[in-house]
């Protein structure tokens, strides 16, 4: 009979926050998957590239695979044989990658130009780095909403109706949204809630745009 362990053996691999064995395999991983892009890149098979470094076919192909830890010897000769700087092969895991976690109702409430009393912007993420720029809202609007501007701004727009009933204007057409209706859009065209129909309302609205706009 079997005596049930108080850890599950594969507990380690999901965990997200795991280091030491875990990291070490994102390395290997990622310099994997270096290598085969780059050889992919120039039309070699693994038999020409691993000829051209000095090792063997499997030895590549395991390299590749994130199967096995390269030595700095290794890397420096794949990357002659690449035709390549000796970092690049650590470029996939030296890459930025960027979350934002927000619980319930905890957005970070700020004011937008144009805003009005009783329109309420929580920020619910925010993209730090890269070329484009992207803002979720969750937009609130109560009976002491005031009326409302048109706004425009560059990049493109979607906006998801949670509740309430808005009708919301796009340029020279208006649409009548409810709970579960969708909207995407041209940020540069007029847009905004027109007629508030049923209040409380809440929508959320993800705004993109080029960095440099």
């Amino acid at each position: 009979m079997l005596r049930k362990s108080g850890k599950n053996k594969d507990e380690s691999f999901q965990n997200p926050h795991q280091t030491g064995i875990t990291s070490a395999r994102h390395l290997e991983e990622a310099i994997g998957r270096e290598v085969k892009s780059y050889r992919e890149k120039l039309h070699l098979t693994i038999s020409e590239l691993a000829k051209a470094a000095g090792m063997s076919a499997g030895m590549l192909s395991k390299i590749e695979n994130g199967a096995t830890s390269p030595s700095l010897s290794t890397l420096e000769s794949l990357s002659k044989a690449l035709q390549i700087p000796f970092t690049f092969l650590f470029k996939g895991y030296e890459e930025f990658h960027a979350a934002t976690f927000v619980k319930a109702g905890q957005g970070l409430t700020i004011e937008r130009r144009g805003t009005r009393a009783g329109h309420q912007y929580q920020l619910l993420g925010h993209s730090p780095h890269g070329p484009v720029m992207v803002e979720p809202y969750m937009i609130t609007l109560t009976k002491e909403t005031d009326t409302f501007p048109t706004f425009q701004h560059p990049g493109m727009e979607f906006i998801y109706m949670l509740e309430g009933n808005v009708v919301y204007r796009h340029g020279e057409k208006t649409y009548d949204m409810h709970p579960g209706d969708a909207l995407f859009f041209d940020a540069e065209a007029p847009h905004g809630p027109e007629e508030l129909r049923k209040l409380p309302a809440r929508y959320l609205s993800v705004i993109s745009y080029r960095r440099d706009e």
